[in-house]
């Protein structure tokens, strides 16, 4: 509470003010460099295809979105499900369930897009249901190999467990860069 007190008495002084948050920024980043700091900690995008909760790197995902109007795109596959204008820009939008396990998803109000965070693939990735961000400490990844047979196995990059719940990562910028993904017109 003295905090807050210290910072409304600085109310009136704002070049004091913005010194003793500069002083307090600092002291924070020193204290991440401590063990059980910020840098243990793994931060992701918990999502869901089907009965599977999987999870993607929060720096892999650029935004998540409802599902925009597409337009189709004659001659794609069908896990292609079109282009988006989103905020004036051409999104493709792909229907991930689609492609990873040959089942097209049915669209709900819960679906959703990721919109993959990479410099010269825009795409968005439809799936089932966003649950929102998961941390894990670095102490709770564990093997990939207890993830167990999936149509994801070839893009997890690692694993975490929680209450007896194994979470696979999967790695959205190696799917998009992938061969299959790229020759999405056959």
């Amino acid at each position: 509470m003295t905090e807050l007190v210290n910072l409304r008495s600085l109310r009136d002084r704002p070049f004091e003010l913005l010194q003793e948050l500069e002083r307090r920024s600092r002291a924070v980043a020193v204290g991440s460099d401590t063990p059980g700091g910020v840098e243990d900690e793994w931060v992701g995008v918990a999502f869901r295809i089907g009965d599977d909760q999987l999870l993607a790197a929060r720096e892999e995902v650029r935004e998540v979105l409802p599902i925009p109007t597409t337009t189709r795109v004659p001659g794609a596959v069908f896990w292609v499900r079109g282009l988006a204008n989103v905020r004036g820009q051409l999104l493709p939008l792909t229907d991930l369930r689609g492609l990873l396990e040959g089942e097209p998803t049915r669209q709900t109000r819960m679906s959703r897009v990721l919109v993959v965070n990479h410099r010269q693939i825009p795409v968005g990735l439809i799936v089932d249901e966003v649950l929102g961000f998961r941390r894990f400490d670095e102490s709770e990844a564990v093997d990939i190999d207890r993830v167990g047979p999936s149509a994801y196995q070839s893009l997890i990059t690692r694993a975490y467990a929680r209450d007896d719940k194994v979470s696979p990562v999967i790695g959205l910028i190696e799917l998009v860069e992938s061969e299959r993904f790229l020759r999405a017109a056959e």
